[in-house]
């Protein structure tokens, strides 16, 4: 197996230049120890998380004037973790999680080079029931709604860590199932909005899906 290529870069996140170290592109692959396969993440999955998607610079770009004072924030699913970096800069109080086994290591190089506070990880699945993260006033995530039963577990995890009144952004690429997992939010309590993200001119390709805002 060759040796996996890393990938140095910095992206303009409005004002704020975010340093990040990731995968070369999303056809790597390491797993010597069948650590991520005895996790259920399949060879063709496993550099999903290495990499900048789209939704995660609009996710971040969202992040960079939302309001954070006095609240407790947690990344889902936060893969590469730029809207983490972002928040960590503006020295909020954010938590991240994801289920792959790489992504601690490589948040904490990326919080490194960046020169910012450690940010707190905590390794979890969505189905994988009580955990150390607790609960938060603000959660944020991006581009995980990619299968069918993310619907139930996510809404699950995402009550599961929420305050009484709590909120939820997520950024969709319009994979097909926001319309269902805002009905299950709705049923958790939740009033919920869509919108199109204000400018993506940071982006390659136009943006066709949607920041979805729940809040209860």
């Amino acid at each position: 197996m060759p040796p996996l290529r890393i990938r140095y870069q910095t992206l303009e996140i409005g004002h704020v230049d975010i340093h990040i170290r990731t995968l070369w592109d999303h056809l790597q692959y390491e797993d010597a120890e069948g650590v991520a396969e005895n996790l259920g993440i399949s060879s063709a999955a496993w550099p999903f998380f290495g990499v900048v998607w789209p939704s995660g610079e609009v996710l971040a770009h969202c992040m960079l004037d939302y309001e954070i004072e006095g609240k407790r924030i947690l990344e889902v699913g936060c893969g590469i973790g730029l809207a983490s970096l972002v928040l960590n800069h503006r020295l909020a109080d954010i938590t991240a999680t994801d289920y792959h086994p790489e992504v601690g290591g490589f948040l904490e190089k990326n919080v490194i080079l960046n020169k910012g506070e450690k940010i707190p990880f905590v390794r979890a699945g969505w189905d994988d029931g009580e955990n150390e993260l607790g609960i938060f006033d603000l959660i944020i995530g991006s581009d995980l709604l990619y299968e069918s039963g993310h619907v139930d577990i996510l809404s699950g995890f995402i009550d599961l860590h929420a305050r009484q009144q709590c909120d939820v952004v997520i950024v969709d690429p319009g994979r097909g199932l926001h319309a269902r997992f805002s009905k299950k939010m709705k049923g958790l309590g939740y009033s919920h909005s869509r919108s199109k993200p204000p400018a993506t001119e940071y982006l390659e390709k136009p943006f066709k899906g949607w920041v979805l805002s729940y809040s209860r």
